[in-house]
């Protein structure tokens, strides 16, 4: 009797048996199968000799789909390390690593194309085409670099690509072709870049010879020091010996110049780009030209970390201190962390790149475990000279201290650019009223509503709440409603009163919402159309903007008053990356930092730019403290329509946590910081231990204990390695 053990996207942690004949049957490849009154699909994890299913119980499955696996030997232990060190269910796990189209029953064909010009169209010139339609341009360009170019390439360039293919197709200037015609792997195009300097090269030599074998890498590099060609130097090298390329970045919306590098640099050389923005249909295709070898680089958010990539030789993971490569929700796993997983089991380097790197990181290299190359200095420019104005005369008014509106007008002077940097969009935080003192707060969430002025909006920015502006106050009835705090749109709009000539640009959530609004808005930027910037954290990360030469930082004390121990360390991150922005050219830039705590030791280290005193400070801190990276900690987080019913969830969750194993300190359940959200009730319970080891071993018996007690009244979910509390 043939048999199949399968992993099916269910909530229940466990695998299936099922009967099969097939021959054709390969562990990794999709069946489909019958599942209560359904059919589902699922992959192969076995093929046993025996099951603990009774013969007369087992049910047949329907049919194999797939005459290769999907996923390989390495791919499946990986996702079998990841569900297991963070209490997930495997099956669950390993269907969300395949592409949401190859695990439904019917799904369009999504076999991957490959394009060319044809002769009316290698004969077009670029002059010809509309001097707006810049993807027009940069897609001639690309199909005139290769003789066939892949479906993945064209992607790689953006929606407005696709849309300009689709033109050329009309017109008679693209055919489509075989991907069979792509140009082989084995000898890939790299264009010359600039020459390195003595650290890069360093670095690039260090890197390029632990190819071949399994090393950690923290590649610690000042804001502009040049990571970002050590990166390329190494994939080149990677690339020439026949090998992919995986490289991980936090938000790839936010990095769209390290793409355009990307695709400039090594031109004809297919490239999978894997992240939420794709269709399903288009991401299947990127996933398969990864898993069939097409794709020699995949660049990609936290979830490319699973793809399966058969001839991997070398991983970046950039900017890796950012809390985006920590999956949030559901299968709370870390991308980073699993990145130095997959390279120890595919025996491959992995670089972990960060001018503020995670003190996890960073204490790895210090103490020997990670290898540690530095850049200390910026390429072509100085580093940004960085002050702050001290704010304990009183807060300005407008959100703007008069040294700040000074600096920003002799830069309007100068014909330069500025930016005003606050974590906050929205109008103001708060709309208080000024005569009983009634503020708007969610009926959902333990938040308040934040005011959007020129939609007359308030709006939670935690579970979506949309409402209009009442016209008095709901309490006492008196029209006496202020705003209070400042966000992005109060920023603007107090700039527009000092500066009233200024080409005035916000960029947030709000503004960027529109499809193609941030390249248009990074496109007017470059052509120095934009005088003053003002933004969130979405300017923060990985753009190079030669006119700006000054920064200034509004509202930097808000994450000092956090009760997570972090928050300094995310702070001293952030502030450290918009500085960074500051004179990227050949002025030296300039930052300001606005604070009521001038001399606080964070601000110290950020004005010296001397990240490696700060992280010897947390460090020192943290290991007298007891906290991570010296301890190993998990959170039981559980949400009710009551805090009650959450606490008395947990209550009982602890009792059995605290007989289970004497290395694991139990702590007390509580509320949440922020207890209620979307209308559920929150709460959770920590639990740590100074071995790792121990704690595994505990959260597999905790978790299963969990699991049996089939509470219903309340949701619950472990999150290993919390990255909040």
């Amino acid at each position: 009797m043939g048999l199949i053990r399968v992993a099916l996207d269910v909530p229940i942690d466990r695998l299936f048996d099922y009967r099969c004949e097939d021959r054709t049957a390969r562990v990794g490849a999709r069946v489909l199968v019958p599942f209560g009154r359904r059919r589902l699909i699922g992959i192969i994890v076995a093929k046993p000799e025996h099951s603990e299913v009774p013969a007369a119980a087992l049910k047949h499955a329907h049919q194999i789909l797939d005459e290769q696996p999907l996923l390989g030997r390495l791919d499946l232990r990986l996702i079998e390390f990841a569900a297991g060190y963070y209490a997930h269910p495997l099956g669950a796990a390993i269907m969300m690593a395949v592409p949401a189209s190859l695990r439904r029953i019917r799904r369009r064909d999504q076999t991957p194309v490959a394009y060319a010009l044809t002769a009316a169209g290698a004969a077009i010139e670029s002059s010809l085409l509309p001097p707006r339609a810049l993807a027009s341009h940069r897609l001639l360009a690309l199909l005139k670099s290769a003789p066939v170019i892949g479906h993945t390439a064209v992607a790689a360039q953006g929606a407005a690509a696709r849309k300009a293919l689709q033109t050329f197709v009309e017109k008679g200037w693209v055919r489509k072709a075989s991907p069979e015609q792509l140009p082989s792997p084995d000898s890939p195009e790299v264009t010359e870049g600039p020459a390195l300097n003595a650290e890069q090269t360093a670095a690039a030599e260090s890197i390029v010879s632990a190819i071949g074998g399994f090393q950690p890498i923290l590649l610690l590099g000042i804001t502009g020091s040049g990571k970002t060609e050590v990166y390329l130097h190494s994939m080149a090298a990677a690339l020439a010996r026949n090998a992919q390329v995986l490289l991980l970045v936090p938000e790839i919306a936010l990095t769209p110049q390290l793409q355009s590098l990307i695709v400039a640099r090594f031109p004809g050389t297919p490239i999978a780009t894997l992240h939420s923005g794709l269709a399903d249909g288009e991401r299947a295709a990127h996933w398969e030209a990864a898993r069939n070898g097409k794709a020699r680089i995949v660049l990609g958010t936290r979830l490319a970390v699973f793809a399966p990539i058969p001839a991997l030789g070398l991983i970046i993971v950039d900017e890796e201190h950012d809390g985006s490569f920590k999956q949030g929700e559901g299968f709370r796993y870390s991308a980073r962390d699993l990145a130095v997983v997959r390279g120890r089991l595919a025996g491959v380097p992995v670089v972990l790149g960060s001018a503020t790197p995670a003190l996890e990181t960073y204490r790895n290299a210090v103490e020997g475990r990670y290898r540690m190359l530095q850049l200390s200095q910026r390429i072509s420019a100085k580093p940004p000279l960085i002050e702050c104005i001290d704010l304990r005369q009183g807060l300005p008014a407008d959100g703007l201290s008069g040294r700040l509106i000074s600096a920003i007008a002799s830069r309007i002077e100068r014909g330069e650019q500025s930016m005003v940097f606050i974590n906050r969009r929205g109008y103001a935080p708060v709309l208080v009223c000024g005569s009983c003192g009634w503020t708007a707060d969610c009926g959902r969430c333990s938040a308040k509503l934040v005011l959007h002025l020129p939609e007359r909006r308030l709006r939670c920015h935690h579970c979506g709440h949309d409402s209009a502006v009442p016209a008095v106050c709901p309490d006492c009835g008196d029209a006496d409603l202020a705003p209070l705090g400042q966000g992005t749109q109060r920023i603007e709009a107090a700039l527009a009163r000092h500066f009233p000539g200024a080409r005035i640009l916000r960029i947030d959530r709000d503004t960027t919402r529109r499809r193609h609004a941030w390249p248009d808005m990074r496109k007017r930027i470059r052509e120095g159309s934009v005088d003053i910037l003002v933004g969130t954290q979405i300017l923060a990360k990985g753009h190079d903007f030669p006119r700006l030469n000054l920064v200034g930082i509004i509202n930097a004390d808000n994450m000092l008053y956090s009760n997570d121990f972090r928050a300094p360390e995310r702070l001293y991150a952030l502030l450290s990356q918009v500085a960074g922005r500051a004179g990227r050219g050949d002025v030296r830039g300039q930052v300001l930092v606005q604070t009521r705590f001038p001399d606080h030791p964070l601000y110290a280290a950020l004005r010296n730019q001397d990240f490696e005193a700060f992280a010897q400070g947390l460090l020192a801190e943290r290991r007298q403290a007891g906290f991570p990276p010296y301890v190993h900690q998990a959170l039981l987080r559980a949400e009710a329509r009551s805090v009650d019913t959450a606490l008395q969830f947990l209550a009982k969750a602890a009792r059995a946590a605290r007989g289970i194993s004497p290395a694991v300190t139990v702590y007390d359940p509580v509320p949440a910081g922020m207890m209620r959200r979307a209308g559920r009730e929150r709460a959770h319970l920590l639990v740590q231990s100074g071995s790792r080891k121990e704690l595994r071993a505990f959260l597999q018996d905790w978790h299963q204990r969990l699991a049996d007690a089939g509470d219903t009244a309340t949701r619950w979910s472990l999150d290993v390695d919390p990255s909040e509390l």
